[in-house]
């Protein structure tokens, strides 16, 4: 499990909902959590650190003069979309999402032009599609890999050869911390993925339960 792992290896979880959700849903205090895409780290809470090399404090935010005007973008889609059956807004803090799992295909490109009309308005917004989900997020340089290589320089190991990392993501978006673990020479990117595609991962597997101890 992730709380036995933990126990022997600095552990994150990297992800594009927001730091709160994802704590309130995996309730291990002895993690560090990098949400909305990893512009908002935490590390573990105090006490709850085995690491030495990080300062329990650990806390970055990359966009967070954004954050007002993500609450708006996401009132403004909240509104916009609400004539599409199945579309949900997502708030991450510090990105948006819209999600369309639920909404009649013949309806996608209805959606895509509610949200860039709201977007048209935001410049500095960036729009991307994961899994069924449109991404709303701030435009600066700040992805997945660079919350993986920030975490990593935290830890005291950033030009270590000592230390193995292992990243295991089934989004688009975890491409970047794939890429960033191939061009660091050491260390390797799991895909989790039914379906064979274009990927910078080393390895990949069929399904999360494969990834269980």
């Amino acid at each position: 499990t992730v709380k036995k792992v933990a126990k022997c290896f600095p552990t994150a979880i990297v992800t594009g909902r927001c730091v709160d959700k994802v704590y309130n849903f995996v309730k291990l205090a002895e993690l560090y959590y990098a949400g909305s895409h990893g512009m908002d780290i935490k590390g573990p809470a105090k006490g709850f650190s085995r690491h030495k090399r990080v300062k329990q404090s650990l806390l970055y935010q990359a966009a967070s003069d954004y954050l007002p005007m993500i609450d708006e973008v996401c009132r403004q889609l909240v509104e916009k979309t609400k004539s599409t059956p199945g579309a949900i807004v997502e708030n991450h803090k510090f990105c948006a999402s819209v999600h369309f799992r639920c909404v009649d295909e013949k309806r996608w490109s209805e959606l895509v032009l509610q949200i860039r009309s709201v977007l048209k308005e935001y410049p500095t917004l960036n729009l991307t599609q994961g899994r069924k989900v449109f991404e709303i997020r701030p435009m600066i340089e700040w992805d997945k890999g660079k919350a993986l290589e920030f975490l990593l320089q935290s830890l005291g190991f950033g030009n270590s050869n000592s230390v193995f990392p292992v990243y295991i993501g089934d989004d688009r978006t975890d491409e970047d911390a794939f890429k960033m673990l191939r061009d660091r020479g050491e260390g390797f990117g799991i895909l989790v993925s039914k379906y064979p595609k274009d990927t910078d991962a080393s390895y990949s597997l069929l399904d999360p339960s494969e990834a269980s101890p």
